[in-house]
């Protein structure tokens, strides 16, 4: 632990610009969430025994974007929430190391190279869109 040289206004100047690239990322999640539902409704649907359109069900292209979604959600979830748990990671330990406390700078910076929790994540922000569905917030 010794032997540490921080400089808190580069290290400042550097979460600035991850919060700025994760600010991007989250906007392009944001885009892409929508541009996917988009594509849902206009892949149409299956009409069962000679129905209309209005009567079936999602169709094949719908069902396969929906599965793509899916199966990429954690990936996609992870990348925002490493440069988010990294950034305050690093401000953590600047500002125990600032402090004079080398041991909790130490701590913090091992605790920001830790795999985020992503399924706790989307757990929580499903649980955040179902209360807005549902008008509780």
């Amino acid at each position: 632990m010794t032997g540490w040289d921080i400089s808190p206004t580069g290290v400042q100047s550097v979460i600035s610009n991850v919060r700025e690239a994760a600010d991007g990322m989250n906007a392009g999640i944001g885009l892409y969430g929508r541009s996917v539902q988009g594509a849902m409704g206009a892949a149409g649907t299956l009409s069962f025994g000679g129905e209309g359109v209005g009567a079936g069900a999602a169709g094949l292209v719908a069902v396969a974007l929906g599965k793509f979604v899916a199966g990429t959600e954690t990936d996609v979830a992870f990348l925002p929430l490493r440069a988010s748990n990294s950034a305050n990671g690093a401000v953590e330990a600047t500002n125990a190391y600032v402090s004079g406390s080398l041991e909790q700078a130490w701590n913090a910076q091992r605790q920001a190279t830790l795999p985020p929790d992503v399924t706790a994540f989307l757990e929580a922000a499903r649980k955040k869109a179902d209360e807005k569905a549902d008008g509780k917030s």
